[in-house]
């Protein structure tokens, strides 16, 4: 192998109960401006906190609600402010998208950037990528930067009491991670980071899957009870920390390219990471993954409510099929990353016989 194998990462990481109201002390060093790119909610639960931590110093701070899609006009936006505002540090705020813009921004404008999730709905926090969206809500293209973020911060009190289907997407989207990973390793693909795939790498994305399976229903518990408790500590690193690291480190594959064919069909259908977890058992019937394997998998979603058949993500009709298919096997896309790659008619098969596995197990619990 002519590339080099490595490890990214953020600098820094943390997550703990109340983590927000300790901001300032933990990333002063960054500067003096700031820029908060905010989810709606994000600034609902986050901005006292944020201010309370700043309480007697006399940093600039501007926070801005964001779009809705991490868009290409959107990124714009923010890093028209970041240039005229003359600010040192662009921390995002909220989900994916919200962090998404936010890295994007603090990217072509040189600034430091931090995100602080206030939902674990994806592992955008830590990865050194932004998934960009066209105007219209269609998958553009993945922005990949030279570093991952300055720093992570996440408050475990916030994700309590943030809603429990949140938690859930997350851990759907952090499923794929070590699956993707595998069907990366076995093809000598390259990392999301363009070099070889680490051993280090591996064994967080394999201890992400474990988390998941240890610890996923007892945070959904601790979520629906508005509590932190060290199950909700567990899988708030699984969803960030190990699923983001790991993915950077790794790859994806079919399952992310599943969900982008999703997209494809425009509209809102499901989270991301609830199509994410769907792709993943649509990559397991692609690589003809034995029976009790499957149903590991397919049990786990099924334990903490993640979708097993295309009717739970809003995919209803075959024409949907063949489009998510046909998008998901793109020239570029992670699907390739399959031994023996992916043709449309194989991906479609697959989806459909993973569809018809999981009617079956509904219909078993019934």
């Amino acid at each position: 192998m002519k590339r080099l194998r490595a490890m990214r990462e953020p600098l820094k990481y943390a997550h703990g109960k109340d983590a927000l109201i300790r901001f300032w002390d933990e990333m002063h060093y960054m500067g003096k401006r700031w820029l908060f790119v905010c989810s709606k909610h994000a600034y609902q639960v986050s901005h006292d906190l944020i201010e309370k931590s700043f309480e007697g110093k006399d940093d600039y701070r501007r926070y801005e609600i964001f779009g809705g899609i991490s868009s290409n006009s959107e990124v714009e936006r923010m890093a028209e402010i970041v240039r005229a505002d003359k600010i040192d540090t662009v921390v995002g705020a909220g989900g994916g998208s919200a962090i998404d813009t936010a890295k994007a921004a603090a990217f072509y404008t040189g600034a430091h950037i931090i995100t602080l999730p206030t939902v674990i709905s994806t592992d955008a926090p830590c990865t050194g990528l932004s998934v960009i969206y066209n105007d219209d809500g269609t998958f553009d293209r993945y922005l990949f930067y030279p570093t991952n973020p300055d720093a992570v911060l996440v408050d475990s009190t916030i994700i309590a009491e943030s809603p429990v289907e949140f938690t859930i997407a997350g851990m759907g989207d952090a499923l794929g991670t070590y699956f993707e990973g595998l069907a990366s390793l076995r093809t000598e693909s390259p990392s999301l980071e363009g070099t070889g795939i680490t051993r280090a790498g591996m064994a967080l994305a394999r201890l992400c899957y474990e988390t998941l399976r240890k610890y996923g229903a007892q945070a959904i518990t601790a979520c629906e009870n508005k509590v932190v408790t060290p199950a909700l500590e567990a899988i708030i690193e699984a969803n960030v920390y190990l699923s983001g690291v790991g993915a950077d480190n790794v790859n994806c594959a079919a399952a992310h390219s599943f969900y982008n064919g999703v997209t494809s069909l425009g509209g809102h259908h499901a989270y991301h990471g609830s199509c994410v977890a769907f792709g993943t058992l649509v990559e397991l019937v692609l690589e003809g993954a034995d029976k009790a394997l499957f149903k590991e998998v397919q049990d786990f979603c099924l334990e903490v409510g993640l979708p097993v058949t295309l009717a739970q993500i809003g995919i209803t009709t075959d024409e949907q099929i063949r489009t998510i298919a046909k998008n998901a096997c793109v020239p570029g896309e992670t699907s390739h990353n399959l031994a023996g790659d992916v043709e449309p008619e194989e991906m479609c098969a697959a989806i459909i016989a993973a569809d018809a596995l999981g009617q079956a197990a509904l219909g078993e619990t019934k």
